[in-house]
């Protein structure tokens, strides 16, 4: 399956292999957020819950005689904690040149080309209401909203423009331990030549270990600005190779957003979601504002999902705010 794809990766790691550099720079930043949230509906019962998150990350670079440049990043985050138990978290070492372009081997937090431009054009609010579930036996599902992503030691490769505003992407995720499933390609393009202008589309591999259950991705997006106001939609479909498997489905997203300053700024979105198993369709939208002073902005959202389980009536609507404040150091 795209063995093509697999050389090329394959060539240019092995020439990037066993390299030095130089003294270079390490740097360290931070972020922290504060967040509140709450849910309501029939048989929901949650109360308004806080949360918060903190993390640091370390970055460092040098320059090597032939001129490629080697980085690393390496992030402690807290909060997440879930690559191993003391917050070790997201980290990478990327090999780049005006040239060849930018080669990343991540070891964890990695991506493949879906999963670069994957979020929807409203900002994946089906993450709000994702594993909610509510006393009348209510889970609101989330079962079609599924992309390739990245893996542990993954590769991902972004080439230099071949024309103005033109490049390429590459992603490779090795063959899961033991399992059985098989490696994972993927290729994009992505155009921003023409100004307020950003076209990207993505295709990748997914495999589960089994023929059924396995299948491809494909994910385009496109973006305009034009004085305060830009428009975003969005697209994503899973194919699978069994017609009724719940995995596979469609989402499709659009958002407007206003910068009323350059401090202040206001975004309505909609999603709609499917999935291959039923014909009833998930549908979000709402409302979100951001406020940004230095290093610290403050957002706020309300969001509305019916059939939120893919099936309709009342007990399968619910709305969701939040209010949170993020630094950024």
């Amino acid at each position: 399956m795209n063995n093509y794809k697999k050389i090329g990766l394959t060539a240019l790691a092995a020439s990037l292999v066993s390299v030095s550099a130089h003294a270079g720079a390490l740097t360290a930043s931070g972020s922290a957020k504060m967040a509140s949230e709450g849910h309501t509906g029939n048989g929901l019962n949650k109360g308004t819950t806080f949360s918060m998150a903190n993390s640091v990350t370390f970055t460092g670079s040098g320059e090597l005689d032939n001129g490629m440049t080697v980085s690393l990043s390496f992030e402690l985050d807290q909060f997440e904690g879930n690559n191993s138990s003391n917050g070790f978290d997201n980290h990478s070492v990327t090999v780049s040149s005006d040239s060849l372009g930018t080669l990343t081997l991540a070891g964890h937090g990695g991506s493949s080309t879906t999963g670069k431009i994957d979020t929807t054009a409203a900002g994946d609010m089906w993450d709000n209401f994702d594993g909610l579930a509510s006393d009348l036996g209510v889970s609101f599902a989330t079962d079609g909203i599924r992309t390739s992503s990245g893996v542990n030691n993954s590769f991902f490769y972004a080439s230099p423009d071949l024309m103005d505003g033109l490049n390429f992407t590459l992603s490779y995720n090795p063959q899961a331990g033991n399992s059985g499933n098989p490696s994972e390609t993927g290729y994009g393009i992505n155009y921003t030549g023409v100004e307020g202008l950003s076209l990207s589309y993505a295709n990748a591999d997914e495999e589960s270990g089994t023929v059924a259950t396995s299948g491809d991705v494909t994910v385009y997006k496109a973006s305009y600005a034009y004085g305060p106001v830009t428009a975003t939609y969005s697209n994503s479909e899973m194919d699978i190779a069994a017609s009724a498997n719940a995995a596979g489905g469609e989402s499709t997203s659009y958002a407007l957003s206003y910068t009323v300053s350059d401090e202040l700024s206001v975004t309505y979105g909609s999603e709609t979601h499917s999935i291959d198993s039923t014909s009833v369709d998930m549908e979000i939208e709402g409302f979100s504002a951001a406020y940004t002073s230095g290093g610290m902005t403050i957002s706020a959202a309300m969001q509305s999902m019916d059939d939120g389980n893919f099936a309709t009536g009342a007990n399968n609507d619910v709305d969701y705010w939040a209010l949170s404040a993020s630094f950024a150091f």
